[in-house]
């Protein structure tokens, strides 16, 4: 019994961790059209969650199926092609393409005509591959029988015979085991995304409100909230128009996050954030925001669209309502535009719907306070009156919207590693634009567009404290302190002039330890590090350590979170700097391959051309994910030593996680 399982776990583990994983079954019929007419029907049975591909998908794409029908009597001629069912078509999350592919179920027929009445089987070979919605298992192939009925038509009850005579029973044990292994990290990267798009939905609908707070839109509340109180003949009417007015308003503005998505693609747009003239290109866009905010000139749309939505607005009915609320999102453009803009950037960087979600989150911002004055006129005389400090608050979100610009820049340096933004010049920038920001609000400096200032407001006063005790915490970045309120902004600490310091070196007082291995560097938190997968594992094999696969990017913010808030704890530190070998392998480095090292991957099909693909792809073949930061710790022989984890800010969890793997190098 102890021996059945050992063997059972051992194939278990096999399942999980290699590539035995088979989640497509795969069955066959014929049926007779005349004597010397059938077709072959081949149905795959497909595991919930995943999905296979079509026959015929574009270059650059995932593996295709593919059928091979062996023919070496020249026995039947095949009639027409191959055909597959309907299915699905939508952008694949992996490979940002249009792809067809079959949920469930797939059935595939090919019409045959016989030369021979000897023939009892037709034997075939069907090439396949299978994804989910985050990870692809490597290229498959089946040997595939259909037995000739000599004659007689296969009755339904025959169709659902399997001729897979690969399967095995210990496979069938295991299946819910492997299911539940294969599944682990795609349900932790799911969480993240949902917990990525409430977070998206909270800033954008903050910015909804500030965007309230400008000279262009505040205004527009008294007056828009009048216009429905006069022109509805009852209470209730009005009510219902202004809802009608700020429902309008969400739809105007989702309609433009959703057009961002389309253009873009909603699976190509998480690409973005390692993207570096994307990254560029956000930069420039900021900063001209920037200005225009700090009132160096204004965007506006042209005045003749205007003119024309605010002409249709006097229609009234249900196309007035919508093109006055049209009109509202045309006139403030010079102040929301810029906050639009960088609320998109910023979710596009993100991926999938995230343009969408911000855009109901500002909208909804936008809408409600309409919608609510307009139900209850008496708040307006709560409002504060229009007046200079509007412009501050439009200044204000200049100065942020400058600050976060740079953070584009810096993914762009990162990636090309040309090391022109490094940690201490972008906090001597954040400072510079704090500072300033600190001054502002303390009315030392003025701006074309702001009233006169005989005093200072006790809450402008309070926000301005705020400003100047945050420029005040980064200054002493620059002497090599954590900042950990901005991990993920700023650049690693190793991305640095003087990585411990300005005026600091490497310097414990032992001559041996400031000898590093060949090939390898001191990474995050001064953990010995290596880039290379060859020489880290002969470095473990020496040492007799495990190995701490850290599947990373030079612009994952999430890797940055990971490294300055988790493996900065004193207890995770030890383990990571005594216990395993790292070995940090970036999957956005954009160092070429050597011409004889490049190669065509075998999972996607796509050519392998720099470091970061060829780490992207071992993570993809070997790991079936492909987002970061992903971490795994293998033994010697890279066999897997615990269930890989993806970013996990629990300090506790992932120091058990780490152990786990450790305990089980050591059995």
């Amino acid at each position: 019994m102890k021996n059945i399982i050992t063997i059972l776990l051992f194939l278990l583990s096999c399942s999980m961790f290699g590539q035995m994983y088979n989640p497509v079954k795969w069955t066959t019929s014929v049926e007779k059209v005349s004597d010397k007419e059938y077709i072959l029907k081949a149905e795959a049975a497909i595991q919930a969650g995943w999905h296979l591909y079509g026959q015929y998908i574009e270059e650059g794409g995932p593996s295709a199926t593919a059928f091979n029908f062996k023919n070496p009597k020249k026995n039947f001629d095949l009639v027409g092609k191959t055909t597959e069912g309907k299915g699905h078509e939508v952008v694949d999350k992996i490979f940002n393409m249009k792809i067809k592919y079959f949920e469930e179920k797939a059935l595939f027929t090919q019409k045959v005509k016989f030369n021979s009445d000897e023939i009892t089987n037709i034997a075939a070979e069907v090439e396949f591959m299978v994804c989910d919605d985050s990870n692809c298992l490597p290229p498959s192939s089946e040997e595939l029988s259909f037995k000739i009925p000599n004659g007689k038509k296969i009755a339904a009850a025959e169709e659902n015979a399997v001729v897979n005579n690969n399967s095995v029973s210990e496979e069938n044990v295991t299946v819910k085991e492997e299911v539940k292994a294969e599944k682990a990290v795609v349900a932790s990267g799911k969480k993240n995304e949902s917990r990525g798009l409430v977070s998206i939905f909270i800033i954008a609908f903050l910015s909804g409100f500030a965007a309230l707070l400008t000279p262009c839109v505040f205004p527009m509340i008294p007056m828009t909230v009048s216009y429905f109180t006069k022109q509805s003949k009852t209470k209730a009417a009005g009510i219902r128009n202004a809802l009608i007015y700020g429902f309008s308003i969400i739809i105007i503005y989702v309609l433009l996050g959703s057009i961002v998505t389309a253009v873009f693609g909603a699976d190509s747009l998480n690409a973005l954030s390692t993207n570096v003239w994307f990254n560029l290109i956000f930069f420039v866009l900021l900063v001209v925001f920037a200005i225009s905010f700090l009132g160096a000139f204004e965007i506006m749309l042209p005045n003749a669209l205007a003119n024309k939505v605010d002409s249709q607005a006097d229609r009234g009915g249900l196309i007035g309502i919508f093109f006055m609320a049209l009109a509202l999102a045309i006139v403030s453009f010079s102040c929301t535009g810029p906050i639009v803009g960088t609320l998109l950037v910023e979710a596009a960087s993100k991926g999938g719907i995230a343009p969408i979600v911000g855009m109901l989150g500002f909208s909804t911002a936008i809408a409600l306070p309409f919608s609510l004055f307009a139900a209850f006129p008496g708040w307006l005389n709560a409002l504060p009156k229009s007046g200079g400090w509007l412009n501050t608050v439009k200044v204000v979100l200049g100065f942020l919207e400058l600050a976060l610009a740079f953070k584009f820049l810096s993914n762009a340096d990162l990636v090309l590693q040309l090391h022109w933004l490094e940690r201490e010049v972008f906090l001597t920038i954040w400072i510079a634009v704090f500072g300033t920001l600190a001054f502002y609000l303390f009315g030392k400096i003025t701006l074309p567009h702001d009233s006169p200032l005989n005093h200072i407001s006790v809450g402008r006063l309070g926000f301005g404290l705020v400003v100047l005790s945050f420029t005040i915490y980064l200054i002493p970045g620059l002497w090599g302190a954590p900042l950990k309120l901005i991990s993920g902004f700023a650049p690693p600490m190793q991305y640095s002039e003087s990585p411990y310091g300005v005026g600091f070196t490497k310097n414990s007082g032992n001559a041996a330890e400031s000898l590093l291995p060949e090939g390898s560097e001191y990474g995050p938190q001064d953990i010995i590090t290596f880039h290379d997968y060859d020489k880290g594992m002969e470095f473990a094999k020496k040492g007799g350590k495990p190995v701490l696969l850290d599947f990373t990017g030079y612009a994952c913010v999430n890797c940055r979170k990971m490294e300055e808030l988790v493996w900065s704890d004193p207890k995770v530190l030890n383990v990571l700097k005594n216990d395993v070998v790292l070995i940090s392998l970036y999957v956005d480095d954009k160092k070429e391959l050597l011409e004889n090292e490049q190669y065509v991957s075998q999972t996607t099909g796509k050519k392998i051309k720099t470091i970061g693909n060829k780490w992207s792809d071992l993570q993809i073949k070997t790991y079936k994910a492909n987002a970061q930061p992903f971490y795994v710790i293998v033994d010697h022989n890279s066999a897997n030593l615990a269930e890989p984890s993806a970013y996990n800010p629990d300090i506790e969890n992932y120091f058990n996680w780490l152990n786990s793997g450790i305990k089980n190098f050591k059995k």
